[in-house]
């Protein structure tokens, strides 16, 4: 797109600047300060988090074994892919862009730059809500563990849940600063995954043949089988790339493309193990949250269950720190994050966001159909669309035709598929309101 003056970036100084008519503030939090391995680890952190004790059921469910396993690897490949163009065009100009809004305010403007901000903010915030679900089943399956008097409702666990990110977002100012955290989310994340992934290969082989068969009728199962697919790009993608790769010492180009390829080869085997392992040993029975259908003693069962809820707690922090940024720059939130100022407004703005992210999967039940549909309108927009149009944009003059063709193809594609997801989302959640109701204990 055409623009006016080039006074468009972001540098590292004391005054704000422009990208078109939109006024880009310097951070209040550090950028170019983490080595290629700690964002790596921040990336792997974001894809092997909680959630992928939920895609066993979520993806191999409705997709069944080769629906499944071969999206797996494809979604992994295209995500790999839409990545890497958004880390080849952080600098632009001789300017970086810190963050993906900044990004599209240079190439489209202020339209594009405020399109952009909603699309990922709405993923961002529901990413987190997932969270707190996630953190909250964590606590509740810990507590039918040693009780069965259904006194600690789900919501109840929400609300737990809520509290410890809430805590958690005092304690730990800005991304950066997660550093010994990183460490301790990748041992929780080990411990969860190597349970879920040994009891289920265990209680597969003690248990009678199992059922793979896509659940449903056939009409349902065309909605659902779409929701899978749908499901299956939904792992790989946070939306926040350029936030993450701000952090990362120079070259930045050069040392976030090594780190995204660590992230989806490495950083992706405990998301396939889990997701394989627990369709494997339990069929299209799998529940939602894996650890709630593997056996094998209390004390075990309870250890990955904490580590799950205290890794989902790591794991919003990561997802709201976008959001905390923008907070923090826009009230001049800087210098030590132990002065009075600085705590008092991380306990009262970031506790705001923190409440709303909690009350609402307490009040919804069935939530997981928003964030389907979130996932279809938001989600593939702004994971691959807008990725490939911002390259194309970008790199015109430097792409030959069939190149450019490629990209265009990926933009329709993908564009397709949300709206396709999105009618089968919207289906799910009609379905649903019909069957739960707020504060549900499911």
């Amino acid at each position: 797109m055409e623009g006016t003056d080039r006074d468009d970036g972001v540098e590292n100084n004391n005054r704000p600047v422009k990208v078109f008519d939109v006024e880009v503030p310097e951070t209040a939090h550090q950028i170019s300060t983490d080595s290629w391995v700690q964002v790596c680890v921040v990336l792997t952190s974001s894809i092997s988090s909680t959630y992928i004790l939920g895609y066993s059921g979520t993806i191999m469910v409705p997709l069944s074994w080769i629906g499944g396993t071969v999206g797996l690897i494809v979604a992994t490949a295209f995500s790999l892919y839409a990545n890497t163009l958004i880390a080849k065009i952080h600098e632009l100009g001789g300017k970086r862009y810190i963050r993906y809004r900044d990004l599209g305010g240079f190439l489209y403007g202020r339209k594009g730059y405020m399109l952009i901000w909603t699309l990922q903010y709405i993923i961002l915030f529901m990413f987190n809500v997932g969270s707190v679900i996630l953190g909250g089943s964590a606590l509740k399956a810990t507590y039918s563990l040693f009780r069965d008097d259904h006194m600690l409702k789900l919501p109840y666990c929400i609300a737990i849940t809520g509290f410890l990110c809430f805590v958690f977002a005092i304690l730990v100012p800005h991304l950066s600063a997660l550093r010994v955290w990183l460490g301790v989310s990748s041992v929780l994340t080990m411990i969860f995954t190597l349970v879920a992934v040994v009891y289920s290969i265990k209680d597969g082989v003690k248990a009678a043949e199992r059922d793979y068969s896509i659940p449903g009728t056939s009409t349902s199962k065309i909605f659902t089988t779409i929701g899978g697919i749908a499901n299956l790009f939904f792992p790989f993608n946070t939306g926040m790339i350029p936030e993450i790769q701000a952090t990362i010492r120079e070259p930045v180009v050069g040392n976030m493309i090594k780190a995204l390829y660590v992230q989806f080869t490495v950083g992706v085997l405990p998301l396939f193990a889990v997701t394989l392992a627990g369709y494997w040993g339990y069929g299209s029975s799998t529940s939602t949250y894996l650890l709630s259908d593997i056996s094998g003693p209390v004390w075990l069962k309870t250890t990955a269950n904490v580590s799950a809820l205290l890794q989902a707690v790591i794991s919003f922090h990561i997802f709201a720190s976008p959001v905390y940024e923008f907070l923090d720059t826009k009230h001049g939130i800087k210098g030590s994050a132990l002065a009075i100022r600085n705590l008092a407004f991380r306990v009262a703005v970031r506790g705001g966001y923190v409440a709303v992210s909690t009350v609402v999967p307490a009040v919804l039940p069935f939530l997981g159909d928003f964030m389907s549909l979130t996932g279809a309108i938001c989600t593939f927009p702004i994971a691959f669309v807008v990725p490939n149009h911002m390259y194309l944009v970008a790199k015109k003059k430097e792409l030959t035709s069939l190149q450019k063709l490629w990209h265009r193809l990926n933009i329709w594609c993908f564009g397709l598929l949300s709206i396709v997801a999105a009618v089968a989302a919207l289906r799910l959640i009609a379905v649903d309101s019909k069957t739960y109701h707020a504060f549900a204990d499911l």
